[in-house]
């Protein structure tokens, strides 16, 4: 890692990433610049604060309902900066103090060579002699040097069954129109602010979000790394856009934090991936970056197929009877991970409200749960149970023999949401239930494999034993964190899937511990396909397990397409295999061998966009991977008036390439035309209503360099 230091600036950052960070005498200490370019690069003082803190009884410098320009942000000065390293990671850390109030901050930036892209977190610490209360502290803030008018901003809305759906659009469109600020000497007060609340972290709105220069192709792609509460902002100074990126806040999610004398507070981590070459070049910087925070373990190397038994199949109603066909129908499909969902643990359907004991039924299992389990193994699978672990229902025996501390509460009282409490994960006593539940079903059942779910949300937090519900909520979300560390610190083997409601918590506090991610609980096959080609963009494709469920009603034709949509990613597997013809089930073999050929390459793999990220209703939708010299490319047509569709795939421009052809091979080919000299692949689709295929494209001979903006809309 390289570092200069001067009287007016911190340079620090590799081959792949420059930070420069101005710290002149004459202003807040800020971002000069933030960049994939090496070599100190000279641009104009930052003015937007590196570290913005709202204080009870400071307040913002000028009134807004921004986190620009906090009165204890515009105030510190630099007080040095130190560097050092965690293993592969470099860090620096720059200290700032503000005099009146005597708080310190530290913001650390950490990066792995080769990567363009940093984590980053800020500590404040109080030395004054007064306590202070914290309404909100950024992670990250910094100026995009950028003119307004040349900018877009990338974010993503987010729901049940309607998953990860992407836009780009001028930033002048976004919230922010042009009130010719300079007349006016003064910056704005709007902001486009992107608000999570409660405990969904990705409920309604994604934590990743971008700024791209359309005319320079400089991008900033950034994700807040956390599982509860959190906010990025937006906006327009004097001086040109900022971003804000910061964890829960008074204002947004009922947080204060109050910060005695000699204590310390450190914000959500977030990162930040850049690139000068669009959002194609930001997205695989923060791919790289994702592989470096995820946990090391043996999934990351295996990628095993998973069938579950729930989507469109036994819905919560497993049984003995029903389990055992169709365990043996998955393992010849070649499935190596067979997970019973939901239902396990009750007598009867009506088990919603009185999960929390997770005993197995001896109704549906007569001859025991290990029974079926054993079977699981035998076919040669590894054995997994769904769990919803932070949940208890109130009709469940865990409802009083657990204290109420061992509750999220408002008041004294404990909260209930669809008939459920939540655990609060700060108490010993929770934590102890919970991890008497998982070895004892890893200990003396066998399971390999949890599907952890979370189907509720519990709102703004706890007010017991904290300054406020948000606060109790924060220590609630990192108590779950480091639960999940030592569930896996005890079981390195185990496999933890994560699941809330499909993908209501899909954010890299849990993904860089959890292996994979289901991405949604859509069970209408022509609906998914939007859903699975955009979750690279919050999510590795190591760990994207989006549900492919062929049914024995299919067409040949609509099996292969809801294949194809779990194929780029980890093939999450469903559906009656028990009930197929034997022509059908070769088709799901067939499926299966290709995802095992091309699993390995899928995690070195970074996502590309021909036609752009989609949108809900495309009626064509394609996702590309690259590895290496390889790109595989899957194309999805549905109920579309054309025929034919061109796919731009500028990085191939120039090359002459081998089309092959991987799923499926038993039904008519999709004709296809290269144009070598425009970089252009048009695919024709037979005439049927809804129709995928798998590719695999190789290039014969060497591509001309691809220009520098991408396609991702």
């Amino acid at each position: 890692m390289s570092s200069i230091e001067s009287a007016t600036d911190v340079a620090w950052g590799h081959s792949a990433l420059e930070l420069v960070v101005d710290v002149s005498p004459d202003g807040p200490v800020g971002i000069r610049s933030l960049s994939a370019v090496s070599g100190h690069v000279d641009r104009p003082r930052a003015v937007q604060p590196l570290v913005e803190v709202l204080v009870a009884g400071e307040g913002r410098a000028r009134v807004s309902h921004r986190f620009s320009e906090t009165a204890v942000g515009t105030r510190m000065v630099f007080a040095g900066s130190s560097r050092g390293t965690d293993g592969k990671w470099s860090e620096l850390h720059i200290d700032l103090r503000d005099e009146r109030t005597g708080l310190m901050a530290r913001t650390t930036f950490r990066s792995v060579d080769g990567v363009a892209a940093c984590q980053v977190t800020t500590t404040v610490t109080n030395h004054g002699q007064e306590s202070l209360v914290l309404q909100g502290l950024t992670s990250f803030a910094a100026g995009f040097t950028a003119q307004v008018e040349d900018v877009d901003v990338l974010r993503a809305d987010s729901e049940w069954l309607g998953e990860g759906r992407w836009v780009r659009h001028p930033l002048r469109d976004a919230a922010l129109p042009d009130l010719n600020l300079g007349l006016h000497g003064q910056d704005g007060r709007g902001r486009a602010a992107v608000v999570s609340t409660g405990t969904w972290s990705t409920g309604t709105v994604l934590p990743t979000g971008g700024l791209v220069d359309r005319r320079t192709g400089q991008a900033w792609l950034w994700q807040v790394e956390h599982n509860g509460a959190w906010r990025w902002e937006v906006a327009e100074r004097l001086d040109g856009p900022y971003v804000a990126l910061l964890g829960p806040t008074d204002i947004d999610h009922q947080w204060q934090h109050r910060l005695l004398p000699g204590e310390s507070f450190t914000s959500v981590p977030v990162s930040v991936a850049v690139s000068e070459s669009g959002v194609d070049g930001a997205v695989a910087a923060l791919t790289a970056h994702r592989r470096e925070i995820v946990r090391p373990h043996p999934d990351r190397a295996a990628l095993p197929v998973v069938f579950n038994d729930y989507m469109n199949t036994l819905m919560g109603d497993p049984t003995t009877e029903k389990l055992l066909p169709l365990i043996d129908a998955a393992a010849e499909a070649g499935a190596e991970v067979f997970c019973i969902d939901a239902g396990w643990y009750d007598d009867d359907s009506g088990w919603w409200d009185s999960v929390g004991e997770w005993q197995p039924s001896r109704t549906r299992f007569p001859g025991g749960i290990e029974k079926v389990i054993a079977h699981i193994r035998e076919r040669g699978m590894v054995p997994g149970l769904w769990l919803e672990p932070e949940v208890i229902g109130v009709r469940s025996p865990m409802a009083d023999q657990l204290p109420a501390s061992a509750f999220l509460q408002r008041g004294g009282v404990r909260l209930v949401e669809h008939g459920r409490y939540h655990l609060d994960l700060r108490d010993p006593r929770a934590v102890a239930h919970l991890d008497a539940v998982v070895d004892r079903l890893v200990g003396e059942l066998g399971v390999g494999y949890f599907k952890l779910d979370y189907n509720i949300d519990a709102g703004a937090g706890t007010d017991t034993a904290a300054d406020s519900a948000g606060a109790g909520l924060l220590a609630h979300n990192r108590a779950h964190l480091a639960w999940l560390d030592a569930v896996l610190e005890r079981h390195p083997d185990l496999i933890l899937e994560n699941c809330a409601s499909g993908a209501m918590r899909m954010d890299y506090a849990m993904l860089a511990r959890m292996q994979l991610q289901s991405t949604s609980d859509q069970q209408d096959f022509l609906r998914y396909p939007p859903i699975a080609v955009s979750a690279p963009m919050s999510v590795l494709p190591e760990q994207s397990a989006s549900w492919a469920y062929p049914q024995p009603d299919m067409s040949d034709e609509d099996i292969a397409f809801t294949l194809c949509t779990g194929m780029l990613g980890r093939l999450y597997l469903s559906g009656r295999l028990d009930h197929m013809t034997a022509g059908q089930l070769a088709s799901v073999r067939a499926a299966v061998r290709v995802q095992h050929e091309i699993r390995a390459d899928l995690a070195t793999s970074v996502p590309l966009w021909p036609l752009g990220l989609p949108a809900w209703s495309d009626r064509w939708l394609s996702l590309a991977l690259k590895s290496g010299e390889i790109t595989y490319l899957a194309g999805w047509q549905r109920d579309s008036d054309q025929d034919s569709v061109t796919l731009p795939l500028p990085h191939l421009r120039g090359a002459e390439i081998d089309l092959d052809v991987l799923y499926p091979r038993d039904l008519p080919e999709w004709k296809s035309v290269w144009d070598l000299d425009a970089g252009e692949l048009t695919l024709t689709a037979p005439r049927v209503a809804a129709s995928a295929r798998l590719f695999r494209i190789t290039p014969r001979t060497s591509p001309i360099p691809s220009p520098t903006e991408g396609t991702a809309r």
